[in-house]
């Protein structure tokens, strides 16, 4: 397992993180078990997977308690990185539907104080708002306490995890420009660049100006449904039936035969360097520097170790990385329709 600073942090984050929510949701196919989901929990520990990537709401706090419940003997050698700002306290969710928000201080508090309890833990190491509105972005106030949490030592970093669908440009780059987060969560993958592109872009930026009072520089992306839904990997096809609670039944029939004939385009790249296409896919984001970790969604072993293979330093240069711009350019752009 290689590592990668996050942002401006210094944390040491393993280049491939594990998703939790799988753990605490069935939203993916498959109902993971409290013992299977120890067992993933421990093999991702053992091939050096120190980045856990979670939030209060999955589960109504179920993934928290599992990795607390896993890593509490082990705490300092772990990375929590979990989410706040849907009000589950008092509302219930139906399905995908979306339940209120409450990005405010005193919920900020409260949400943070649940979560270290939950996770067995004095501390939380990146503390990221969860698909927050640009209003909850702007809002000096809250922005300053988290500040304040810093520096209280109540966590180590904080964020910003954009969504629910892919997305969120302006809520993104204000962000990067105008908070002091140490990392920014998106959806980017080799099907669905943008917005990612402009976070990339501005990050590079404002790193090559080495301008420290730039807050865009060096904020660390997370990157989030790296293989497109399944797409990229072969799980889902045209002919893939998905039940009509699975996440992945939000991409259009219409969306997956397009992308079909986009990775065949790409195949001769991945063929050249003896890759699949799942291998190109995740070696493309990680030949980019603003790039701090790759949180895949993983649901057994097999994937989690899969995945964590890819991770192995050899990516893509720069001939390459400019092959699949000039696709993605010419006519290489995919629409979506996804929601986390």
């Amino acid at each position: 397992m290689k590592y990668r600073k996050l942002g401006r942090s210094g944390i040491k984050v393993s280049e491939i993180g594990f998703g939790a929510w799988t753990l605490g949701l069935d939203w993916w196919g498959k109902k993971i078990e409290n013992e299977d989901a120890i067992k993933i929990l421990k093999r991702a520990y053992d091939i050096g997977v120190n980045f856990f990537e979670t939030a209060d709401m999955y589960g109504k706090g179920k993934s928290e308690k599992i990795i607390g419940q896993v890593f509490k003997d082990m705490r300092n050698e772990i990375i929590y990185s979990t989410k706040w700002g849907y009000d589950m306290y008092s509302h219930q969710q139906i399905r995908h539907n979306e339940i209120p928000q409450k990005h405010n201080i005193d919920f900020l508090q409260f949400a943070l104080k649940e979560s270290m309890s939950r996770l067995q833990t004095d501390y939380i190491d990146v503390y990221s708002l969860h698909n927050p509105k640009i209003d909850a972005i702007k809002n000096d106030l809250l922005f300053n306490m988290l500040d304040d949490l810093v520096s209280k030592g109540d966590i180590k970093s904080h964020g910003v995890a954009l969504g629910p669908a892919i997305g969120w440009e302006e809520e993104g780059l204000y962000a990067m420009k105008n908070r002091n987060i140490t990392c920014l969560q998106t959806v980017y993958n080799i099907l669905e660049q943008d917005p990612g592109r402009s976070f990339l872009n501005a990050d590079i930026d404002a790193q090559n100006k080495k301008n420290i009072q730039d807050k865009t520089y060096d904020v660390g992306i997370m990157v989030r449904v790296p293989d497109a839904s399944g797409v990229l990997t072969g799980k889902v096809t045209e002919a893939t039936i998905l039940k009509e609670n699975d996440h992945r039944s939000y991409r259009k029939k219409e969306w997956i035969i397009e992308a079909m004939k986009k990775i065949e385009k790409m195949r001769p790249i991945a063929e050249s360097r003896g890759w699949t296409i799942p291998q190109l896919a995740i070696k493309f984001i990680l030949s980019q520097e603003p790039i701090s970790v790759v949180i895949p969604t993983v649901l057994d072993i097999e994937e989690l170790d899969s995945f964590a293979e890819m991770a192995d330093g050899k990516y893509l240069n720069k001939f390459e990385m400019n092959q699949i711009q000039e696709l993605y350019e010419n006519n290489f752009y995919v629409s979506s329709m996804i929601q986390n």
